[in-house]
């Protein structure tokens, strides 16, 4: 595998506490009924723009909306340097793939501003030759535009390509893009779920990226 396109949240950095603390603390102060952290768990994977009018179950307004993620937004901000941390030995293999001569980027539902800021905090952008936030695309994940947008920018045989993510949406996106796929253990959906995705491979630990043929 020449092409590694990777999920951030649950996949390359463990935010779920401080995504979990930002939803609860924003849909309390905006007077909504305030999500569990079992809904936020599975919606984990596709942006806040879809997740949050899920979550309310009730029909918001565009303004309502756009509140409650500023909001959001605010309270993340405010909180992910205590929480945000990378996931145990992803740090190396970020670095032998690089040193591999492979070539890396992220495919994320969080808005590329604060997904370029992760990225620097974690010490991490470095490795990284592009990213595709939920403000570059018109269609959210599972829709395989994140994807195919990187591989027409950048000329990207498909045939030596694979998605790495936690969530069914990022499984069910890589299938859309007709590339390989890897569902990994660690993140917020259940193995379980996953399998049902029939990903090409299911990683338990992260130095089993390094094992993709």
């Amino acid at each position: 595998m020449k092409y590694y396109f990777f999920d951030f949240d649950g996949t390359l950095a463990d935010s779920g506490e401080a995504a979990a603390i930002a939803i609860q603390k924003a849909f309390q102060k905006q007077g909504y009924r305030i999500p569990t952290r079992a809904e936020i768990d599975y919606y984990m994977g596709i942006p806040i723009e879809v997740s949050f009018p899920k979550m309310t179950r009730i029909m918001m307004t565009d303004n309502e909306l756009h509140q409650l993620m500023d909001v959001f937004r605010s309270y993340y901000k405010q909180i992910e340097g205590k929480y945000l941390t990378l996931f145990d030995g992803i740090r190396d293999v970020l670095k032998e793939l690089t040193n591999c001569h492979k070539h890396l980027f992220v495919v994320s539902s969080k808005h590329s501003n604060a997904l370029i800021r992760n990225l620097e905090q974690l010490d991490i952008k470095k490795y990284f030759e592009d990213v595709s936030g939920s403000d570059n695309v018109s269609n959210y994940k599972p829709h395989p535009e994140g994807i195919l947008s990187l591989i027409e920018k950048h000329h990207i045989n498909s045939n030596e390509s694979i998605m790495i993510g936690d969530a069914i949406f990022d499984i069910q996106m890589g299938q859309s893009a007709h590339i390989q796929t890897a569902a990994v253990s660690w993140g917020a959906h259940d193995i379980q779920e996953l399998r049902k995705e029939h990903p090409d491979y299911i990683l338990t630990k992260p130095i089993d990226i390094l094992s993709i043929q």
